[in-house]
């Protein structure tokens, strides 16, 4: 994560969640028995050719990195996911959404 940003912050939330952000959070970290699970909170607008995104494919909002032991990741690809994120919440940052008028 720091490799892609220096800024990035890491931090713990939620008792024992590593968690990454820049504007907003980037992703969360689990550890199961089989796989370490890196969530991305707004991985289904990022575009992913390598394609790393292999987990919570349903979801409208959310995408997931299983990764399995002895496995490795495209590391470019994946410093390149982190950067987009930075950018989709940074953007989102700049030009907060303007509430209805009731």
């Amino acid at each position: 994560m720091k490799e892609a940003d220096p800024d990035v912050i890491e931090e713990m939330k939620w008792g024992d969640t590593p968690v990454w952000s820049h504007d907003g959070i980037i992703c969360t970290g689990e550890s199961y028995k089989k796989v370490v699970k890196l969530t991305f909170a707004k991985g289904a607008s990022l575009k992913d050719p390598a394609p790393l995104f292999n987990s919570s494919l349903d979801g409208n909002v959310r995408r997931a990195i299983d990764i399995h032991e002895g496995e490795e990741i495209d590391e470019s690809a994946f410093k390149a996911l982190v950067r987009q994120a930075i950018a989709l919440n940074s953007a989102g940052k700049a030009n907060p959404s303007k509430k209805a008028k009731s």
